[in-house]
């Protein structure tokens, strides 16, 4: 099939859906209402021929045509705007979606710097529209992976084919407790025995799970997959957990949490600027990554 105009809107409707999880989480995304996103996607699969998803009481579900046709609205989509950038390069503009993914809470670090990358970019291009994706750490690096964003912020320790990662700075994460947990008013003598009984927090967001190695009790009655839900918990008194400092200094400055033995329970993890190589030639991706590394004084990706 010719693919025309009419079809690149309604693939991008797609592609919302999916990244959104239905039809109905789609709706603040595309800034139209569910019965007309409903007819958009109804258009595209008699457009395509082919059934893409299921969809009802039971939840939305791709199909196996509708996961190909996924992949390849991705792919389309990074072609166009592939193009858009490079006909704008040739006029010396700064054109195209200047897409980014980054782990979640360091908004509140003052380190992260992506502020003022976007202010730099913005200065550099009027044409430009921004789209920011916050995930947890493994989906920056897939988002990056296929095509979805063109620069990630995040963390890895096992780094995937195709990437190129720029260490930016590291970030500290101690083992805290709160008010109302025994080990926050505990005396020094007595917080090795507390700890044998206090429950950690499980999440396979931790930024590095090689901490399930500290001897500590993970009993998996308490899981978390952002930062956000580990502090709710942290915060119940009920669990003690792991969590960046720079995020949970809010906390500690109120004298709602503290850290527990933090010579020995903490570590450090780089935070990474990911790019693909298969953007190498992206004069967009190039222009975030020359912001991002100008933010934190870093020399060239390579």
């Amino acid at each position: 099939m010719q693919v025309h105009d009419v079809d690149l809107r309604l693939l991008r409707v797609f592609v919302a859906i999916v990244e959104s999880g239905g039809l109905s989480a789609a709706e603040s995304r595309l800034n139209i209402g569910r019965s007309t996103i409903s007819a958009h996607l109804s258009d595209l699969e008699v457009r395509l021929g082919v059934k893409l998803c299921k969809r009802g009481r039971s939840g939305f579900e791709l199909t196996d045509t509708g996961r190909v046709t996924y992949q390849a609205s991705l792919e389309l989509m990074q072609q166009c705007e592939a193009f858009t950038a490079t006909v704008a390069s040739a006029k010396n503009e700064l054109s195209g979606r200047a897409s980014i993914s980054i782990i979640d809470t360091l908004v509140n670090d003052e380190r992260c710097g992506l502020s003022r990358a976007i202010a730099g970019l913005k200065a550099r291009g009027n044409n430009l529209q921004f789209d920011i994706n916050v995930c947890e750490a493994r989906e920056v690096e897939t988002a990056v992976a296929n095509g979805r964003s063109l620069v990630g912020i995040g963390v890895s320790r096992h780094q995937l084919r195709g990437l190129d990662y720029t260490p930016l700075y590291n970030e500290t994460n101690y083992l805290y407790c709160a008010v109302g947990h025994p080990l926050f008013d505990a005396k020094t003598a007595d917080i090795n025995q507390l700890l044998e009984s206090s429950e950690v927090i499980t999440s396979n967001y931790m930024r590095d799970k090689e901490v399930r190695n500290d001897g500590l009790n993970y009993q998996n009655s308490a899981t978390a997959y952002h930062d956000e839900g580990i502090a709710h918990l942290i915060l119940s008194g009920a669990f003690i957990g792991y969590l960046p400092e720079h995020f949970a200094s809010y906390w500690v400055d109120k004298g709602l949490m503290k850290p527990i033995l933090p010579k020995k329970y903490s570590y450090e993890i780089p935070v990474m600027l990911i790019s693909s190589k298969n953007n190498a030639a992206s004069p967009l991706a190039n222009a975030i990554m020359e912001e991002v590394r100008l933010c934190h004084g870093v020399g060239e990706v390579g």
